[in-house]
């Protein structure tokens, strides 16, 4: 430490040191309020303040770095197309009844539409536990276009749009689906997610290949090899 005058100043060593001890302080801080909420925003807390502790043991890095390091406050943004040998109307109106989504999004639980604009959606999440959300569609075209997100107060907040597009060769319809996710953790809980078989590009890639062996078959053929109808 120098000292110019009446002013002190820190040297880099121990300006690194004040947010090593920082990083420790914040990351325990995270864990025991992320332990105290019991739900999934809380665990994924916990863990971000698990790696916060980690960078501040491990080496002298800036709080920012550590953030960085570890995925924080950045969100996850998925996008996964997808062919399908039916026409666009077809497919943007059986999307647009978004009570029948859970037919095959294995994830999502239930939807209940409450307007013309407004729907609730839950969805199992990992470590088993539940979201829910509101949601409110921002734009929509008629069998080309539909974009939405949640609203405050939403467990996870989350951003997306599914356009359906007439595919070239005339072979049906390309079905592009675009999510963003910003929740505790970023990509740290992205990495975390993967450990339990639920990576989120994953799970969107297999959600549109359910729905076009539903929209071409009209049932979804199960892991066990029994087939599941329209619901």
């Amino acid at each position: 430490m120098t000292s110019t005058g009446d002013r002190i100043t820190k040297t880099p060593t121990e300006a690194n040191e004040t947010e090593r001890w920082a990083s420790l302080i914040g990351g325990g801080a995270m864990v025991l309020t992320g332990l105290s909420q019991r739900s999934l925003r809380g665990v994924l807390t916990a863990l971000a303040g698990g790696g916060l502790i980690y960078q501040g043991i491990t080496k002298h890095s800036t709080i920012q770095q550590a953030q960085e390091a570890i995925g924080m406050n950045k969100p996850i943004k998925v996008e996964k197309t997808v062919t399908i040998n039916k026409p666009a109307d077809e497919l943007y109106r059986f999307w647009h009844n978004f009570e029948q989504l859970p037919t095959f999004m294995k994830h999502l639980q239930s939807v209940k539409v409450y307007d013309a604009k407004r729907s609730h959606w839950i969805a199992s999440a990992p470590l088993g536990n539940n979201v829910e959300w509101d949601a409110e569609i921002l734009e929509d075209r008629e069998n080309e276009f539909i974009s939405w997100a949640s609203v405050e107060g939403a467990d996870i907040d989350n951003s997306g749009f599914v356009r359906f597009k007439k595919a070239p060769g005339d072979r049906g319809t390309e079905v592009k689906v675009v999510l963003e996710y910003n929740i505790p953790g970023g990509g740290l809980s992205a990495a975390l997610a993967k450990l339990f078989g639920e990576e989120p590009e994953q799970q969107i890639g297999d959600d549109l290949r359910r729905f076009k062996m539903l929209m071409e078959a009209g049932e979804i053929a199960t892991t066990e090899g029994q087939p599941t109808g329209r619901r």
